[in-house]
């Protein structure tokens, strides 16, 4: 076995132990996960992680309120989940003093999340649903749905101004 192997393991097993004895984190039978996987609940925050769940690498969970993941779900590389978002309209007050603005996220059962993709406050992802990579979800998606990102670019011509004909001298 390779030392980058051996290395993935022992951090696997270390973040395990740090994150199953939190009292306000559940995780079902047979989850897996790669390297770089944080589950943080603050204050009354609570995070349910079904059974047969797969994580790659980069996953984060991060909760003031109430994040949940169904059974049989699997999860790219670097996707991050937030149920909550910093209030930011307190005149004369920094955002970082302002607190935060906190909901819920609910994930169904046998989902797809692709890489790269945030799940903010507000969230709820039914049942089968596939989520592309890339994709920003924070409302209702039904279940048995495709969330396809679409980031057409819009390439357009340069709009040159009429300019009077200059003379030589």
């Amino acid at each position: 076995m390779n030392m980058y192997l051996v290395k993935e393991k022992l951090y696997c097993i270390l973040t395990k132990i740090t994150y199953l004895h939190k009292k306000n984190i559940t995780i079902g039978k047979n989850v897996s996960y790669r390297s770089c996987f944080r589950l943080q609940a603050a204050g009354s925050g609570m995070i349910s992680i079904g059974s047969n769940c797969f994580f790659n690498h980069g996953f984060g969970a991060y909760s003031f309120g109430s994040i949940k993941i169904g059974n049989d779900t699997i999860v790219g590389e670097n996707v991050k989940i937030y149920d909550h978002n910093h209030t930011f309209s307190i005149k004369d007050r920094l955002i970082r003093e302002s607190g935060y603005n906190v909901g819920k996220v609910e994930i169904g059962n046998n989902c797809w999340i692709g890489s790269n993709c945030l799940i903010l406050k507000g969230a709820k992802i039914g049942d089968n649903c596939v989520i592309g990579g890339g994709s920003v979800i924070a409302g209702v998606i039904p279940s048995n749905s495709i969330v396809k990102r679409n980031d057409a670019q819009i390439i357009e011509n340069i709009r040159y101004s009429e300019v009077a004909d200059i003379k030589k001298e």
